[in-house]
């Protein structure tokens, strides 16, 4: 499980996301919790999973100037 912490855009990160679907890496929204989101994956690699959904939400017009964070959970 990897956490997304953002403040703004939450409901973007979600469908963005959720509907992501690249060289095999998927997520699945589980929670939110404050500003902190929650989503699953199906890769074991969380460190490359919270890059890979990083990456991809900086890659939005709204997400380069997003202050986010993405980080693994064990």
């Amino acid at each position: 499980m990897i956490e997304i912490s953002a403040g703004v855009h939450q409901d973007k990160i979600i469908e963005l996301l959720n509907n992501y679907n690249e060289d095999g890496i998927e997520f699945t929204f589980n929670e939110k919790k404050g500003i902190n989101l929650y989503f699953s994956t199906n890769i074991e690699d969380l460190e490359k999973a919270a890059s890979v959904a990083k990456s991809v939400i900086k890659k939005q017009p709204w997400g380069s100037v997003l202050y986010f964070r993405s980080s693994p959970l064990s």
